[in-house]
């Protein structure tokens, strides 16, 4: 049984035996963006209980399963449509960034790529470079991502206080995987059985741009998504007869380096 990191899982959204499951198949740690409920919240004070969910309630929930849970803070892209809203959200924020288990500001990003969520996205970097947090950013579905994630690259690039190194563009695919990685940030490859990546596709683009700075994740969410799905990319990997160490770079110890760059990071695995 490899061991592994889930570096982008909404847990909110599965159920205590999902942990179980993990935990049975080798996951250490879990890395929770904060997302959409699946319906748009009315008011600042429903995102205050949820970011104490994320910051409290999910942690010790996932310890009951002896997996270590870390979390993201921010208004998503499909709610950023409403500007007002979204920087009731963001002034709040900063109530929340002591926690231990909060590793920066994400997932933002773009939705359907307009100019309210390209407004919030910067003003969510804003933020995060006056606190030193590091990003996570949500790239868009289907026939809008590679516009989506060309636009974010030019906002990234535009503000100079951000370090592209304490960045992950998430959800990359095949013709987006380069432009991320050309501007220096780390990619994550989301496992998703409808709208972004299959075990197969991420281990061919780790045959092809190697194991740096990249990672894989299930993005496990209210939707048609699998709590296993790096497990599946492990046995994947494992199949066509790539190296344990090789493996291991990519679902633990690349996360776990992403990770370590947020100042409250305190976790250690076992065997260090």
């Amino acid at each position: 049984m490899a061991r592994y990191i889930d570096p982008h899982i909404h847990m909110v959204s599965r159920t205590t035996d999902d942990y179980k499951r993990m935990a049975l198949a080798g996951c250490a740690l879990v890395s929770e963006p904060a997302f959409w409920a699946g319906f748009d919240r009315s008011g600042v004070e429903g995102f205050r209980d949820y970011f104490r969910q994320l910051t409290d309630f999910e942690a010790k929930r996932a310890g009951q399963y002896g997996i270590a849970h870390y979390t993201w803070l921010c208004i998503n892209a499909k709610e950023a449509e409403n500007v007002e809203l979204s920087r009731e959200v963001i002034a709040m924020i900063p109530e929340f960034l002591d926690s231990p288990h909060v590793l920066g500001i994400g997932e933002i990003g773009l939705n359907k790529n307009t100019r309210n969520e390209s407004t919030v996205f910067l003003e969510h970097l804003d933020l995060a470079a006056k606190t030193d947090e590091l990003i996570l950013v949500h790239t868009p579905h289907l026939a809008d991502k590679y516009q989506g994630t060309r636009m974010i690259l030019d906002m990234l690039k535009g503000d100079g206080r951000i370090k592209p190194e304490r960045v992950c563009i998430d959800h990359v695919e095949e013709h987006t995987i380069s432009l991320a990685r050309d501007a220096g940030h780390w990619v994550g490859m989301t496992l998703y059985p409808i709208t972004k990546c299959t075990p197969q596709r991420a281990a061919d683009m780790v045959e092809k741009y190697g194991t740096e700075r990249i990672m894989v994740n299930s993005a496990g969410d209210w939707g048609h998504s699998d709590p296993l799905a790096v497990p599946e990319f492990i046995f994947e990997m494992k199949k066509r007869g790539h190296s344990p160490a090789d493996i291991d770079k990519v679902v633990f110890q690349n996360p776990l380096t992403f990770f370590r760059q947020c100042r409250r990071f305190a976790w250690q695995p076992a065997s260090d």
